[in-house]
C-alpha cells in the first residue's frame, strides 16, 4: 500500500522509459511518478477495490494487471482473493500459478480474455522463444518477463527489437500540412482526427512537428498535445520552437511522451545535457536536418531547413549521444516529399556513428523503401505524404515487411 521504492524507481526514470506498479493508492502517489518521467502507471489492488482513482488519470498513462489465483482476481500483494472479474479494455494478464515456475504462459486462459475482446498483454511462465512465437500466434504483440532474462534462456539482443512505423504530421497554424522540400505546402487535414485514425489503424508511434515555430517564433501548440493525449493510446511526440526546460516540461506535462528539438539543440547544445538529467534521455529525440555536401558528408541545416550551419553532422550526433540524447530524428532535406526512397548512405553514417536509436525521415515512396530503410540501420521509419493521403496503409506495410522478416508489431485491427 506504499510505493517505498519510489526512490530507486525514479532514478531507473531518467534513464529508461519505465512502467511502474505496486502500492499505488492514490492521485498524489500516480502523479508523482508521471511527474517524473514514469511512462505509464501499472494499477492492480486499485483497480478492483477503488476503480474511481484510475478515472482520474488520462487513460494513455495507466494500465491493470489482473492476477489470477485459481481463476479469482488477487489483490494486496496477491494475500486475498476477490469474487468479481470485471471487464477492462486493456490488462496485464498473469496467472500466479505459473508465475517464476517457467512452464510457460497458461496459453488457454490467455485465448479465453481474447474472445472477450480483452486486449491482452502476457505475463508469468515465459520461459522461451518459443513460447513468444506461442503468443504471437495468438494475437499477443507484448509480453513480460522476468526469470527467463535472468537465467538467460531468453536474450533480447537490439537487432531483435521491433522496428516501429511512425507517421509525422507536419502542423502549421493548427493543421497538418505536407509540400517538397519543407516548401509548397498543402492542407492534409485535422491533427487529432489524423492522430486517432493512425492510433486505430496499427501505427506504432506519432510525431507532430510544428514547421514554422522557430522562425515565427511561437512555442508549440500545448493544447493540442493535450487534445492528442486524451484522443489516442500510443506514444507520441512534439517538436517545433522547443527552447528551454519550461518548453519541455510543459509538453510532457501535456500528455506527449517525448519531445523533438531541433534548432535549439544547435544553438544550446547545454539543454540537451540539462534536459536529459532532468526528464530523463527517453523523452528526448534530436531532429537533425541533413543535406549532403560534394564531398558525400552531411552538413545540418536550422530554422525549418533553411539555414545552414558548418556543423558535420556526424560529428554532431556523436556529441548529442554524449549529452544525453535518446533517441535521433534523420530528415533527409534532398530527399523531402520527394518519394524517391530514404537516404540510405545517411542512415548508414550515423547508425555507424552512434549507439543511439535512428528514426529515418524523408524521401518514402513505396513499401521497399521502409525495408531498404530498417535493412541501412534505422529502428524506426516515419512518413506523411504516403499515410496522409492513403497511398499506403499501415496494415499492408507491416504484412509486407513482416514477410521480409523484419520484426515488427502487428497491428491487431
Amino acid at each position: 500500500g506504499k510505493p517505498i521504492n519510489q526512490a530507486v524507481i525514479l532514478e531507473i526514470a531518467k534513464r529508461f522509459p519505465i512502467q511502474v506498479g505496486g502500492g499505488i493508492r492514490t492521485y498524489q502517489d500516480g502523479q508523482s511518478y508521471l511527474k517524473n518521467g514514469v511512462k505509464r502507471l501499472i494499477f492492480g489492488t486499485s483497480a478492483l477495490l477503488e476503480p474511481q482513482l484510475l478515472q482520474r488519470f488520462n487513460p494513455k498513462k495507466i494500465i491493470v494487471s489482473l492476477d489470477l489465483k485459481d481463476g479469482q482476481p488477487a489483490i494486496n500483494g496477491w494475500t486475498e482473493t476477490v469474487s468479481q472479474l470485471p471487464k477492462f479494455k486493456r490488462i496485464i494478464l498473469t496467472d500466479i500459478s505459473r508465475d517464476g515456475t517457467l512452464q510457460g504462459p497458461n496459453l488457454e486462459l490467455i485465448k479465453k480474455f481474447l474472445d472477450a475482446g480483452t486486449s491482452v498483454i502476457a505475463s508469468g511462465g515465459i520461459s522461451s522463444e518459443q513460447d513468444l512465437q506461442d503468443l504471437s500466434a495468438l494475437g499477443i504483440s507484448e509480453a513480460i518477463i522476468g526469470k527467463a532474462l535472468y537465467e538467460n534462456r531468453i536474450s533480447l539482443q537490439r537487432n531483435t527489437l521491433a522496428k516501429r512505423i511512425i507517421p509525422c504530421m507536419d502542423i502549421d497554424n493548427g493543421r497538418v500540412v505536407k509540400g517538397t522540400f519543407f516548401q509548397n505546402l498543402r492542407d492534409a487535414g485535422d491533427p487529432v482526427e489524423l492522430a486517432q485514425y493512425y492510433s486505430q489503424c496499427g501505427a506504432d508511434e506519432l510525431v507532430f512537428l510544428d514547421i514554422t515555430a522557430t522562425v515565427e517564433k511561437r512555442k508549440t501548440l500545448i493544447q493540442l498535445a493535450q487534445q492528442v493525449a486524451k484522443a489516442i493510446d500510443i506514444p507520441f511526440t512534439v517538436g517545433g520552437g522547443i527552447q528551454s526546460l519550461e518548453d519541455i516540461d510543459a509538453l510532457l506535462a501535456a500528455g506527449a511522451d517525448k519531445v523533438s528539438i531541433g534548432s535549439a539543440a544547435i544553438k544550446n547544445p547545454k539543454l540537451i545535457q540539462a534536459a536529459s538529467r532532468k526528464f530523463g534521455a527517453q523523452c528526448l529525440v534530436i531532429s537533425l536536418d541533413c543535406s549532403q555536401t560534394p564531398d558525400g558528408d552531411y552538413q545540418l541545416y536550422i530554422n525549418g531547413g533553411r539555414t545552414p550551419t558548418g556543423l558535420d553532422a556526424r560529428s554532431f550526433a556523436k556529441s548529442m549521444e554524449l549529452l544525453g540524447a535518446g533517441e535521433l530524428l534523420l530528415n533527409s532535406l534532398d530527399k523531402d516529399g520527394t518519394k524517391n526512397g530514404y537516404d540510405l548512405n545517411l542512415i548508414r553514417q550515423i547508425s555507424q556513428a552512434v549507439n543511439l536509436p535512428i528514426i529515418a525521415s524523408s524521401g518514402a515512396g513505396q513499401k521497399s523503401d521502409f525495408l531498404q530503410a530498417f535493412s541501412a540501420g534505422a529502428a524506426a521509419t516515419l512518413a506523411a505524404t504516403l499515410f496522409h493521403y492513403k497511398q499506403l496503409s499501415i496494415p499492408d506495410l507491416k504484412s509486407y515487411l513482416q514477410s521480409n522478416n523484419i520484426t515488427i508489431r502487428p497491428c491487431n485491427i
